[in-house]
């Protein structure tokens, strides 16, 4: 299982979405430009001493993600998703590909997803923020697939 961001535009997300990861033993593919630079103070502050901890692959664009990305089924988290995150089934080698707050993905990244998913909510809202929205869709994803980690005995 894999995170992948598509040109993340708010470091304090793009910060708390690698802590997770750390925490969850999950690799992170971070598809650049990104709209803060990665230094960014915000972005060491929501991420913690745990930045560190975490496997990190940057990919200079989309057509550079796409060329060396890892096997699987790329899973794309969308709005304009048919199928509600909990009832899609995951896999191990799945990758969760989360698009910019400000603007979601291109046509042509919905075009190569292999599943488009949506988090189900309440009707007039527009969206769940970034970083929440991964906490709960890898966390199903981990719990089907059985590779949560187990924590302390």
């Amino acid at each position: 299982m894999r995170v992948a961001l598509y040109e993340p535009d708010i470091p304090q997300n793009t910060g708390a979405i690698l802590r997770l990861a750390a925490c969850l033993g999950v690799a992170v593919d971070l598809i650049e430009p990104f709209g803060f630079v990665w230094d960014d103070r915000r972005l060491k502050r929501a991420g913690l001493d745990y930045l560190d901890q975490v496997a990190i692959k940057r990919h200079r664009s989309w057509t550079a993600f796409s060329a060396t990305r890892e096997p699987g089924r790329l899973i794309l988290l969308t709005t304009q998703g048919a199928i509600p995150y909990h009832r899609f089934a995951f896999a191990a080698d799945d990758t969760l590909l989360f698009g910019r707050e400000s603007a979601g993905v291109p046509d042509t990244v919905h075009a190569a997803a292999d599943a488009r998913l949506v988090v189900p909510m309440r009707e007039g809202l527009r969206s769940i923020n970034v970083a929440l929205a991964a906490a709960m869709v890898l966390g199903e994803a981990l719990r089907q697939t059985g590779t949560l980690p187990e924590g302390p005995k």
